[in-house]
This record gives C-alpha cells, structure tokens and sequence, in this order.
C-alpha cells in the first residue's frame, strides 16, 4: 500500500494545472482556480485537475479543511469553448469528460476533509459544480450562478439533479434549470441554494473564518457529520447518473453545435423545432 500524500506532493508547483494551492496555518488548504487568459475557465487539464484534487486531499497528511476560491473577477466560467467543441466531436474526449464529471461529484462529496467554497462573481459549469458541493458555501452579493446546460442546448447533468432539489426545493430547481436564468448571492442565500451571502468586501474574511473553525475542529466529529449528512446526496446517485447520461448524450445532437455556435457569435440560439422523443 502506497504512503498518504504529504501537503508538500499538494502544493508542488504544476502538480493541477489551473489551480493554484497553498497549505495555510491550521491545515486549511487554499484552492484557487486560475486562469490568466479567460475567466477562470477549466481547460481539459484544469477539468481533469479540478476533478482528481479530491481525491488526493482526502488522502493527504496535514490538512484539516479546503477552502476553494476563484482568483480575480469570478469563481470559473465553467468549461472553455475548446473543450466544449472537443466533446461535441470526439466519442474519446466525451466519454472521458463523462467518466470526469461524474468523478467530480462524487469526489467531492466523498472527501473527508470539510470544504468551503468563496464564491464572487460568474460562477458556472465544473466551477459551480464543486462550489455548491462544498460543505459550506459562501456568496458573495454580486456572484453569480447559473447553471447554462439548457441554454448551450444540452440536459442540465454536472452536479444540478443531484444537489439543487435538496437545496432549494424542486420547483426552485426546475425554473432555474429549465431557463437557465442566473442567481445573485443574495438570491441564493434566500431559496437555500447556498449557506451564507455577505457584503463584497467580507467575503474573504468571512470564508477563512469559517474554514478556520472546522479546521480547529475534532476531526472525526466534523468529517462523520459530514459523511452522514451527505448520505442525502449519495442516495440521489441514480438521479445524478441519469442526469449525467442525458447530458452526455446531447452532446451527440445537433443542438449543442448551435448553441455553441450562438455562445461565440453572443446571439440567441435557433434550437431546431421538435426533438425525437
């Protein structure tokens, strides 16, 4: 049996391309998407990294808590337009985005060590996906979250079915989904969607402490409450999986083309006029 991983294997340089990562005083382990090019968008290394961290947190030495943040004017934009393009016309690269978004929500949900996520911003796709994951969430008042499946012409799969009904009801759920109308902060903190909403300006601040005090935490109280609690969401596993498995499959049809091609030329998409169900 291999050694745990060592925070120092964490936070080596280059080791997840996209995200920088920093161990902090008390074990709390900073993890901030990047991207100098776009906003925070996940490349398919970023996407692959945004998925695997979790698994190597929850085996590494020394860190007590995550703390997940965007770095500059929003959290993530979600997955670039070349890694969209990619899955639309590669059965390998789809398949393989598949088996990654699927990983990365079960990855999260199955780390031991408590994570929360500051939230500014755009906030959108893989990005959103492992911000509303977090055990703790905190929105800032001007964040933004949308979750964009049906708008690029795709099902609503990444973490949506399995995580939104359980937070802010199924009707709440079903509108934002279904329309893909975008969520405030404060919006989000009045349907449930996340823990807490702050003023701008304290959203930091207001992150590390709350990181700060799971980190100073009994261990395995903290992490067992969290293991028991999330047994909600392993329950609605089969739901997810449905989720991912239609999302996917859309990816086969002509639809996400438009609605790709309509994301570049910032136009509203012409879906086509009926679908084959």
């Amino acid at each position: 049996m291999s050694s745990p991983l060592t925070a120092q294997q964490l936070t080596a340089p280059g080791a997840y391309p996209g995200l920088d990562v920093q161990l902090h005083d008390g074990g709390v382990l900073e993890v901030v998407i990047r991207s100098e090019k776009t906003l925070n968008s996940v490349d398919r290394q970023g996407h692959r990294a945004l998925t695997y961290i979790w698994r190597d947190i929850d085996a590494a030495s020394g860190v007590r808590c995550v703390l997940i943040r965007g770095e500059g004017r929003g959290f993530s934009s979600g997955g670039d337009f070349g890694l969209i393009e990619e899955m639309a016309s590669d059965f390998g690269a789809l398949t393989r985005v598949w088996k990654e978004a699927r990983d990365l929500v079960y990855n999260v949900v199955n780390c031991s060590k408590p994570v929360v996520s500051a939230i500014h911003g755009p906030c959108v796709g893989a990005g959103l996906a492992a911000a509303l994951l977090a055990d703790v969430s905190v929105a800032a008042r001007s964040a933004r979250l949308l979750d964009g499946h049906v708008q690029l012409g795709v099902a609503a799969g990444d973490h949506a079915a399995i995580i939104w009904p359980l937070l802010c009801g199924l009707s709440k759920a079903k509108y934002h989904l279904l329309t893909g109308e975008s969520v405030s902060g404060e919006e989000a903190e009045r349907i449930g969607l996340v823990s807490l909403c702050v003023p701008d300006e304290e959203l930091l601040d207001r992150a590390w402490a709350v990181a700060r005090k799971l980190a100073a935490g009994s261990p395995t109280a903290v992490r067992w409450t969290k293991y028991a609690l999330n047994n909600w969401l392993r329950a609605m596993g089969p739901t997810f999986d449905a989720s991912l498995a239609l999302e996917f499959l859309g990816f086969t049809g002509p639809d996400i083309h438009e609605g790709l091609a309509a994301k570049r030329e910032k136009r509203e998409p012409q879906f086509q006029e009926d679908a084959p169900l």
